[in-house]
């Protein structure tokens, strides 16, 4: 963290934190509303009352050290501490182990390979001292999921390639961090000066009771929760007080292994399986989400102009060029080679946007080397570079990273192309009938449900299922949403069908998300609220329960195609009882029908409804002529 020189802050502590807060979530939601990267515009928020306010004014707005003084290192140091603690809560070995062989050499044979690669990169460009390019190069390993997922979903990249890089992103959070922390007990050690055999002693020991205190904490927790030993409404902060002691307690035993211990206390409780870890992980979440804001916004602000012009030079430009084209994509074919085809390598090699952790990371440890040895050890030079340049990397991967990956997929045919397919969220009779037909008219389809056994005659017919929430952080993670581009929510539940399309309304946009009507008035003054629902599948009044007892009635679901002979008027003629549900449109798309919703009826568009078996007409032959065979039978 940088010092500003000024003995005076504008801001009072208050005032400061009021500030920060409402920079850090503002930046969240302008982010949301414009679907730019939510860590650019938390650091350009910071830029804007620290260093670019001191052009203008007398002082910066902000300034974190003249402000809070000495609480700016523990304020950093927690809330990297649960940054780290959500990291590991993310990450189970299950998962791990169903990500696929790609993912794991990535993981075991490429983070270190990155981590040499990187080293030299940092000593012979950026100009770092041995120790401190070691260390920044521990921190650059990760690929933040937090910035690579909404990369995904807008590239539209699926599959093994975007499987790798989502697993990837996830796992490497916590062990980057891990890497770093390991690197600075050893320069910590060789700068007391003690012999080799007692730097790797100390480091294993240092690395076992980290993990010890974090695991021991972890289990003790989770026993606690399936006995019952504590209310409902207490779990969620209990969490939040044991990552803070957990930490604390391991850095008042041997100090910084605080970050090993709160990291495997994540990887115990994301582990163990305990009925209220869900609310655990959506209270994690809003936490995270403050503390991520207030870092980005405290670390910005504490740059200073002559820092950040001190890092806009030859050896920045340098060390950007070897981490984007030499680090990246040697680190790349080394580990993966043989598990990628050429093209696959070659957009995975390209694409690894840095994100929340390799700049909390990079402030965390930038004072302690600044400190460590007097602050003059040639080992340790530049440690107060490592913080703009985290910056330069997070702004120049989330900027060329984002604006290149979807046509770079689509130049090398790996994204999805055109409509993707539909989410259908409520595994039920009349949804598993609809979801066999979209598939049989050549629309993809993922059906989503929590109950396994309510989406057994979805698997069976061949349809792809997930099961979990939906809303959950994990189908974040484990649902591939390059497969889908429209949502339909078909459960029983309304005011939970709302909430899904709310939820996946910015991403798909609200005119793709649907559900059914809430009862059959749909102007109900008790119901969901117009404006908090996804738009109206089929017709007005149409709900759930209707459907269901159509179905026992045997009402079933069609596939039509409209020729110039039998139009769409015609169709309507011969079913007016059929609920229209969608028309897929001659260049492959569906387009959900509904109230305000009608089918162009053009020549080669299939319409599905849903409607009473239709009676067959007696099947006529044609009387033979002229002596011949009789022609083949004919159905009007």
């Amino acid at each position: 963290m940088a010092v500003s020189g000024e003995t005076a802050a504008l801001l009072s502590p208050v005032e400061a934190v009021a500030l920060i807060g409402v920079l850090g979530i503002g930046a969240q939601w302008l982010a949301w509303r414009m679907q730019w990267p939510a860590i650019v515009m938390m650091s350009v928020a910071g830029l804007l009352v620290g260093p670019i306010s001191s052009l203008i004014l007398p002082m910066p707005i902000l300034q974190p050290d003249a402000t809070f003084g000495e609480l700016v290192r523990p304020i950093v140091s927690l809330a990297v501490a649960i940054i780290l603690f959500e990291g590991g809560l993310a990450l189970k070995f299950s998962d791990l182990r169903d990500a696929g062989s790609a993912v794991r050499r990535l993981v075991f044979f490429g983070a270190p390979i990155a981590w040499v690669l990187g080293t030299l990169v940092c000593y012979f460009f950026a100009g770092l001292g041995l120790g401190t390019a070691i260390l920044f190069a521990g921190i650059l390993i990760v690929t933040g999921p937090t910035v690579i997922m909404p990369l995904l979903r807008q590239s539209k990249l699926g599959g093994r390639v975007g499987k790798a890089l989502k697993w990837e992103g996830i796992v490497n959070d916590p062990v980057g961090a891990l890497f770093a922390v390991a690197a600075y007990e050893v320069l910590r050690v060789l700068e007391a000066e003690q012999n080799a055999f007692t730097i790797i002693g100390w480091i294993i020991f240092a690395a076992i009771l980290g993990v010890i205190i974090g695991v021991g904490l972890g289990k003790g927790l989770t026993h606690a929760f399936r006995n019952a030993w504590m209310p409902e409404f207490l779990k969620a902060p209990i969490i939040l007080i044991s990552v803070l002691a957990c930490y604390a307690l391991a850095e008042a035993i041997e100090h910084e292994i605080g970050l090993v211990a709160v990291t495997a206390f994540g990887m115990t409780l994301g582990n163990s399986k305990f009925a209220s870890l869900q609310d655990m992980r959506r209270f994690k979440e809003n936490i995270a989400v403050i503390l991520v804001s207030g870092v980005f916004v405290l670390l910005t602000a504490g740059l200073t102009v002559d820092i950040i012009m001190s890092a806009l030079n030859w050896q920045t430009f340098a060390f950007l060029i070897g981490m984007l084209f030499v680090v990246r994509p040697a680190t790349v074919a080394l580990s993966t080679m043989g598990e990628f085809k050429l093209k696959e390598m070659f957009l995975v090699g390209w694409i690894a946007p840095r994100g929340i952790v390799a700049v909390a990371v990079s402030g965390f440890f930038a004072g302690r080397l600044a400190t460590l040895g007097g602050g003059d050890s040639t080992l340790l030079a530049g440690a107060e570079q490592i913080v703009p340049l985290s910056f330069a990397i997070v702004f120049t991967t989330v900027t060329l990273h984002g604006f290149t990956m979807a046509p770079l997929a689509r130049y090398l045919k790996l994204a999805h192309s055109g409509a993707t397919g539909v989410l259908l969220v409520g595994a039920n009779a009349w949804s598993v009938g609809l979801a066999k037909v979209l598939k049989d008219a050549g629309i993809g389809v993922v059906m989503a449900d929590t109950d396994l056994r309510r989406l057994r005659p979805a698997r069976e017919a061949g349809i792809t299922a997930f099961t979990g929430e939906v809303l959950s952080e994990a189908a974040e993670h484990r649902l591939d949403h390059a497969l889908f581009s429209t949502l339909a929510a078909v459960s029983a539940n309304d005011y939970y069908n709302a909430l899904v399309c709310r939820h996946f309304g910015p991403e798909l946009g609200r005119e793709h998300t649907f559900q059914l009507s809430s009862s059959d008035n749909d102007q109900d003054l008790l119901g969901v609220p117009r404006t908090s629902r996804g738009r109206t599948l089929m017709r007005s009044g149409r709900n759930y329960d209707g459907l269901i007892r159509d179905h026992y009635k045997k009402w079933v679901f069609h596939k039509t195609e409209l020729t110039e002979k039998y139009n769409l008027e015609t169709f309507r003629k011969e079913r007016p009882d059929a609920d229209l549900i969608a028309e897929i449109r001659t260049d492959g798309t569906i387009y959900f029908l509904g109230p305000d919703r009608t089918p162009k009826g053009e020549t080669g568009a299939r319409i599905i409804s849903y409607g009473p078996e239709v009676t067959s007409k007696p099947v006529t032959t044609p009387a033979p002529t002229n002596g011949q065979p009789p022609a083949d039978p004919v159905v009007p």
